[in-house]
């Protein structure tokens, strides 16, 4: 009945992970002197989402998550993921060759320290690492009495003999009407933020800065429109973009050559070079940007200039435009999940449908629009057990049949020319228990919360994340996972550097939009997890406040499954805002979806009796 054009189901694990290739690896580093090798999930732009070419950790570990890191030596292994995927590492990874470590619990650099013997030769690629983070384990590998050796030919890469290609997208412009501003007022204002620290050229390594200065996308990485491309912004004169040239069309590139001078990848490591031999001052940020960029220019003469990515808090904050996309991208969005949720409703008491089946059906409905440009990640649609897994990804040898008393937790978005949309919803099948009910509750007083929130000028998300969780903390509960993360216009749907999360320092400002999804999960039985798109705008006037007030406007319309709240564990101003939401969400959509899912969806949103 359906097919989904932009998600495989293929097993990927299947394909890597065994034994052969960390021997391989093994014979490799001691053929060059190496003791051990530490594979980052990476590429060179330190992208969350890599293009095929760049899995390595993945071809050497079976690992498939979006966050981790391996280190080989020649007698052990051990693989770190953060606790997004604490359960799903330990279906994919054999523990046999890899012990398993928790990425922020024990780090990398401590195991280092740790483990690593005296006199070991580690090696590492510095296109693979960023500034701060080669620094780390240089203080780590010394602190084992050991080494750290630069490489500058991967030596996975010599024993991955079947490796893809790179991605050859086409770049696209990004028009003017969903970008809202034009390149000159963009350059003109990351000039502006650069003034101070002096330098004499600005390196823009993130290919979503890049995307966004230029009003370019592209296809390079699944599911997130960018072209991978580096740019230089020098304090005077002609800016320069560097990519693939196979990608640009001749309208394209002579659009792109009147606002920068478009140079090959190649040339941008000559550049720097350059600029390093010249004795010039280049800014980088050493946050996101790969050491090796920091090592062609002071191992050059140059010198660096260590500062925050200017790009980064621009593109948070959304123009006008993009406000109106995004909110015109979420009515849409949320039109095709509510059909999905009504179509979900009738079929799967009768206990036929299947993961894949669900997953398919809702990139259906929002194919249907005409508009979807692609999904926004992999959706993640978990029933009963798989729901506990926080990041799931289904492939044909785990599609589960949803059954009658599950929990079905599905997290989906899609890529839209006016805006990128991301929406959790947990759904009960048949009837579900008193624990289920708790829970669910917990966590919706906790999205409530944060709904709600009114807050100061310059609060950050680290200070708002506790309002998620404390209805869980006080059931002794809590989840593994930040609170919410901000979300990119037309770009990827995780995008810094603001996040409702405990490690979350940057101040939230009027135009963000993040998102709000607290979750619960009980491994073996069930996950739960309520995610809507949020907005920071003014909040309502409050008599004699002394500082300026935020609040956050709900974005995403779709409706919450009421059978799974518990109402006397509500209290009345969370009862209000529940009956206010759905009522928005049924004045928005009834007028734009069939009349079967109009009738389901007045029935959804009725307002919850007490």
């Amino acid at each position: 009945m359906f097919e989904a054009h932009f998600q495989s189901f293929e097993d990927r694990a299947d394909r890597a992970g065994d034994a052969s290739r960390v021997t391989a690896l093994r014979a490799e580093l001691k053929r060059r002197g190496l003791d051990g090798f530490v594979v980052p999930r990476a590429d060179r732009f330190q992208n969350e989402y890599v293009p095929p070419a760049d899995e390595r950790l993945l071809w050497l570990t079976g690992f498939t998550g979006s966050a981790g890191l391996a280190i080989v030596l020649a007698d052990r292994a051990v693989i770190f993921v953060d606790g997004r995927y604490q359960l799903q590492v330990r279906e994919e990874v054999d523990e046999t060759i890899f012990a398993v470590a928790h990425l922020l619990e024990n780090p990398p650099p401590a195991w280092i320290e740790a483990n690593l013997p005296a006199a070991t030769r580690l090696g590492y690629s510095p296109w693979l690492h960023t500034v701060d983070g080669a620094e780390r384990l240089a203080k780590a590998v010394a602190a084992a009495d050991a080494s750290l050796v630069a490489v500058d030919d991967n030596p996975l890469d010599a024993v991955w003999t079947d490796r893809p290609p790179p991605p050859a997208g086409a770049v696209v412009l990004h028009d003017l009407r969903y970008a809202g501003e034009d390149v000159a007022a963009k350059l003109a204002r990351v000039r502006a933020a650069t003034e101070k620290p002096v330098a004499d050229a600005l390196v823009i390594s993130d290919p979503q800065a890049a995307a966004w200065l230029f009003n370019i996308r592209g296809s390079d990485i699944a599911h997130t429109p960018v072209a991978l491309a580096f740019a230089l912004v020098p304090r005077e004169g002609r800016p320069a973009l560097y990519l693939d040239g196979r990608k640009l069309g001749d309208d394209v590139r002579h659009r792109l050559e009147e606002l920068a001078a478009v140079r090959t990848e190649g040339e941008f490591e000559r550049d720097l070079a350059a600029l390093g031999g010249e004795k010039r001052a280049v800014r980088l940020d050493p946050a996101i940007c790969a050491d090796a960029i920091a090592r062609l220019v002071t191992g050059n003469g140059g010198k660096i200039v260590r500062a925050g990515d200017p790009v980064a808090p621009m593109k948070a904050v959304k123009n006008a435009a993009e406000i109106a996309g995004a909110r015109a991208a979420q009515l849409r969005d949320g039109a095709a999940v509510t059909r999905f949720l009504a179509w979900f409703d009738r079929e799967a008491p009768g206990g036929r449908l299947t993961e894949i089946d669900a997953v398919e059906a809702l990139e259906s409905f929002r194919r249907e629009s005409g508009l979807l440009k692609d999904v926004s990640f992999p959706t993640i649609a978990g029933a009963g057990p798989n729901g506990a897994i926080v990041h799931y990804r289904v492939t044909r040898r785990s599609n589960r049949r949803i059954a009658a008393g599950e929990l079905f937790l599905v997290d989906s978005g899609g890529q839209y020319l006016d805006g990128t949309t991301d929406i959790t919803r947990t759904v009960a099948v048949g009837t579900p228990s008193a624990d289920m009910r708790k829970n669910f509750t917990r966590v919706l007083k906790g999205h409530i919360a944060i709904a709600r929130a009114v807050f100061p000028d310059g609060t950050s998300g680290a200070q708002l994340d506790s309002f998620a969780r404390q209805f869980l903390w006080q059931a002794g509960l809590d989840f593994d996972h930040g609170t919410g993360h901000g979300v990119g216009s037309y770009l990827s749907v995780h995008e810094g550097p603001a996040r409702l999360s405990k490690l979350g320092g940057a101040a939230l400002e009027r135009g963000m939009i993040l998102s709000n999804e607290p979750g619960y999960y009980r491994a073996g039985a069930y996950g739960i997890r309520i995610e809507n798109l949020i907005l920071v705008i003014e909040a309502p006037p409050v008599a004699d406040a002394e500082k300026p007030l935020n609040a956050f406007e709900t974005l995403t319309l779709a409706p919450i499954d009421t059978r799974l709240i518990e109402p006397a564990m509500l209290g009345t101003e969370e009862s209000s805002w529940l009956d206010a939401y759905h009522a928005r969400v049924r004045e928005a959509l009834a007028p734009i979806v069939d009349a079967p899912t109009r009738d389901w969806l007045i029935a959804a949103t009725a307002p919850l009796g007490r």
